[in-house]
This record gives C-alpha cells, sequence and structure tokens, in this order.
C-alpha cells in the first residue's frame, strides 16, 4: 500500500481560479489612434462605451503560514490588482479568494493624512490597521526610529505633506512592520530609501515570517526578491506564468527580459 503523504502546512490564502475584470468608461476612438491600440486587451462592455480591461486571468495558487512570496512581472502583468483583490478590495469576476485572517495592504490600511503631522498619522495609521492605542504608544518610538525621518531634523512634528515620497513611503512601512500580520501585502514598499532602509525592512519581513505570519512582496528589484522571499509568482498579462522557488522561478524571468 502506497504511504499517504499529509500536508501539515496552514494556507493563508487560496486563489481559485481567479479573474479580476475593470470596467472603464471610455468614448469611442479612431482608427489608427494609440487607444485603439488597445483594443486587442480592451473589450467593449455590455453598456454602451464601457470597456472590460481583464486584469488578471485564471490564476490558482495556495500561499502558507511562514512564507514570503515574490510577486514579479511585466508593468501592468496585474501584480498590484492581484494584491488588492487579495485585500478584499477589488470583486472577483470568476472564481474565488479565500483567506485566513486579515490581509493588510501597506498603503491601504495606513491610510495617512497629508495635513496631519507625522506623529498624529503614526496613530491613525496604527488604529486603521487593528492596533489598540495602548499598542500604539508602546510601538510609537520603534516606529519612528525605524522609519529614520528623525535622522536630520524632528521631522516627525511637520506635516505629511512636508515629506519627500521616499519619506512619506518609509513611515507607511514602518507603521505596517510595527504589527504582526496574518498576511501583510507589500506593493514596491523596499523601493524607496537607501540600502540601509532597505536592510531594515528585509530583515523585519523575515521576521514577520518566524511570527507564522505570511508575506507577499511585489517589486522591480530582483536582489530584494532573493534576499526576502523563498517562493515566487511570475504573472504576464494577467496569467501566472510560473510558481516556484526564487532562484528557479528568477532565473527564467532573467532569460525572458534579457536582464
Amino acid at each position: 500500500m502506497a504511504e499517504q503523504i499529509t500536508d501539515t502546512r496552514i494556507p493563508t490564502v487560496i486563489a481559485d481560479e481567479l479573474h479580476i475584470v475593470y470596467r472603464v468608461n471610455g468614448a469611442k476612438t479612431g482608427k489608427g489612434s494609440a487607444t485603439a491600440a488597445l483594443s486587442r486587451i480592451l473589450k467593449r462592455g455590455e453598456e454602451r462605451g464601457v470597456r472590460k480591461v481583464h486584469a488578471v486571468r485564471g490564476v490558482s495558487f495556495i500561499a502558507y503560514r511562514g512564507e514570503a512570496i515574490g510577486l514579479i512581472g511585466s508593468n501592468g502583468s496585474g501584480k498590484s490588482t492581484l494584491l488588492r483583490a487579495i485585500a478584499g478590495l477589488l470583486p472577483a469576476e470568476q472564481g474565488h479568494v479565500y483567506t485566513d485572517g486579515q490581509p493588510s495592504l501597506l498603503g491601504v490600511n495606513a491610510a495617512l493624512m497629508n495635513d496631519l503631522t507625522g506623529e498624529r498619522n503614526v496613530i491613525l495609521g496604527g488604529l486603521a490597521m487593528g492596533m489598540t492605542r495602548e499598542d500604539i504608544k508602546a510601538r510609537y518610538q520603534d516606529i519612528v526610529e525605524f522609519s529614520g525621518i528623525n535622522e536630520k531634523g524632528d521631522f516627525i512634528t511637520l506635516p505629511m505633506r512636508t515629506y519627500s515620497s521616499g519619506m512619506a513611503a518609509r513611515l507607511r512601512f514602518s507603521i505596517a512592520a510595527a504589527k504582526d500580520h496574518d498576511v501583510l501585502m507589500i506593493d514596491e514598499a523596499l523601493a524607496t530609501g537607501d540600502r540601509k532602509f532597505q536592510k531594515r525592512s528585509e530583515a523585519r519581513i523575515r521576521e514577520l515570517r518566524k511570527e507564522a505570519g505570511t508575506v507577499f512582496l511585489v517589486s522591480h528589484n530582483n536582489k530584494s526578491i532573493r534576499d526576502t522571499c523563498d517562493r515566487v509568482l511570475w504573472l504576464e498579462r494577467g496569467e501566472l506564468r510560473l510558481d516556484g522557488p526564487t532562484d528557479e522561478v528568477l532565473k527564467e524571468y532573467e532569460k525572458f527580459t534579457g536582464k
């Protein structure tokens, strides 16, 4: 009798033949125009003037606790759309997404406000992610130090509109990383800041994995993917082209891109 193999890993995200379709309002375009050239990927909707963009096409995978999964692919391949669907922000046209616990999408859950100070935004972002005021107070100094935004001045007391885009992104990541997550999704957060901050971010992602969470990372930086992730999903034109160990998938992707 053949020995039965049991998978004891705990699933956190299951995508089952997932399709995501955007509906875009737009006027008719003439023959030969730039927009008309997109007709190969756009389908006219049922209503007049509505077009359909099939952004994710039949994607299936299972993510498990303790995994860090990289999402790679060309611009417009569906990576960010897939994360938004997992977070429950986009409805499935077909198929299903199942999640165990609360998914957190970096930059959405930490909904920061430009007219408030960094200090107030730490509190607001923490509350938006489900932390109590006591949790925020206990972790406040660590969040500020991790972000590094006070290294050249007392920026935490200034309005967010005075921050550079990199400073704002570092603060968002620092708020998100202060909480343990069932599923944390990070879209290009490690592309901001200097190498010192990237190293801190990568180390924190590894800690989140050890604490039984699952991390998804979208990045065009293959080195960050190699340093952080043990598995990679490669999307092209909305389809899952390859799913496997990081080195194997990146090797095929680099052949495809010529980089």
